[in-house]
């Protein structure tokens, strides 16, 4: 029997196993569960946080519903570390992300729901040209955006493509795996972060003694995984990656900046020829807020864009992108006017989503489109016999 989400939320009664709360994150479609010391159980859904009207649970609760899925070998972990990420697969309910981690002093909870399969670029909306970078021989492709923008759902389709395409040995070292490859033209190897290996920067010194064509480090977190991860795209592997930064331009600042001053130089150098694309990502609530569509910024560094890198003009690097639709790049700016003239965002969405609003403003003006606030102005009272003033403002 299926119930409405309002339904849901209502229940008063307190769900006890961590299975029931994850048949009732897939029964609302919520992307993720957070549980907290003294709060009862809150979903997101469609990007908003939801609580039900449960009783609040306890610390004592938490860790017990924890250790209802978490692998033992986790418990050290999160006692020592203070906070531990596992994934956990179940037939019939789905695969689910864990982060455990303690807040003034008590177990806090976030789980995110995975997709079911590894979806394709069609499915997932993202740009046709992303899908090139299946195809390269080598160099480092980041994709990147804030957390729970979808950066593993992009990785796992293009490592599945590749899996699918070509004939390649993929070493993936992810915290945790997410996503789970069988052979199909490949050999992949997954190894998991505390389960297979210490620490990310080793697994991928390990990675480069075991003829890899393609290497996926889940996350660059730190110098000496960035420092590796460059010099691996520099010796002929082709390496996927993520960071935590919005646009392309950002990603090639905070790559450099990671640095020491006296290395910038030279790291810009390598950059600006293994760097073979970027692409940021953004989960927009639809325009009929049933789901959320990514918005999404490509570069593929040109031969134009390589200079730019290489002499620290990163500034003129978003105008590159903007005029290189024709080698499959755009903007986050053009992205979100492209999903607002297709229906799938509002205007006002698009517009808090802009880096500049003034200047998506203008766009979206050229284009006809003009966001709700704008089109619903307040007459102005004039006195009688006199005519009312033009609403029109001239555009200089």
């Amino acid at each position: 029997m299926s119930h409405t989400h309002d339904e849901i939320l209502a229940r008063r009664i307190k769900p006890l196993t961590m299975e029931e709360l994850l048949r009732l994150t897939v029964e609302l479609d919520a992307s993720d569960l957070h549980l907290a010391y003294g709060e009862p159980p809150v979903f997101r859904l469609r990007g908003d946080l939801r609580a039900m009207e449960c009783p609040p649970y306890s610390h004592e609760e938490i860790l017990a519903l924890l250790c209802q899925v978490m692998p033992p070998r986790y418990t050290d972990v999160l006692h020592e570390k203070r906070s531990v990420d596992f994934a956990v697969s179940s037939a019939d309910v789905g695969r689910f992300r864990f982060a455990a981690y303690f807040q003034r002093g008590a177990l806090s909870v976030a789980i995110r729901l995975l997709a079911k399969g590894i979806p394709t670029f069609q499915s997932l909306g993202l740009p046709s040209s992303i899908a090139r970078v299946a195809t390269y021989r080598d160099g480092l492709v980041l994709v990147t955006g804030v957390t729970g923008s979808g950066k593993s759902t992009t990785l796992a389709t293009i490592i599945d493509t590749i899996n699918a395409t070509e004939r390649k040995n993929i070493i993936t070292v992810e915290d945790p795996i997410e996503y789970v490859h069988q052979n199909k033209l490949c050999i992949i190897h997954q190894r998991e972060l505390h389960t297979d290996v210490h620490a990310f920067p080793d697994a991928l010194r390990d990675a480069l003694r075991a003829d890899p064509d393609v290497i996926l480090v889940g996350e660059i977190r730190d110098l000496d995984t960035m420092r590796t991860a460059i010099m691996a795209a520099e010796t002929g592997h082709l390496v996927f990656s993520t960071l935590h930064s919005k646009d392309a331009m950002s990603s090639v600042n905070r790559m450099v900046g990671a640095f020491p001053a006296g290395e910038q130089a030279q790291i810009r150098q390598q950059l600006s020829s293994t760097l073979r694309a970027v692409i940021s990502q953004r989960l927009m609530v639809s325009a009929d807020e049933s789901t959320r569509v990514p918005a999404v910024e490509v570069m593929f560094p040109t031969t134009g864009i390589a200079n730019l890198i290489r002499l620290a003009k990163d500034d003129m690097i978003y105008s590159a992108i903007e005029t290189g639709q024709r080698d499959g790049m755009q903007t986050m700016e053009q992205s979100l006017i492209a999903l607002v003239e297709a229906g799938k965002i509002t205007l006002d969405t698009a517009l808090g989503a802009a880096k500049n609003r003034e200047m998506m403003r203008n766009r979206l003006s050229m284009r006809g489109l003009e966001p709700a606030a704008e089109n619903h102005a307040h007459p102005v009272p004039v006195p009688k016999g006199r005519p009312k003033p033009s609403l029109k403002r001239r555009v200089g």
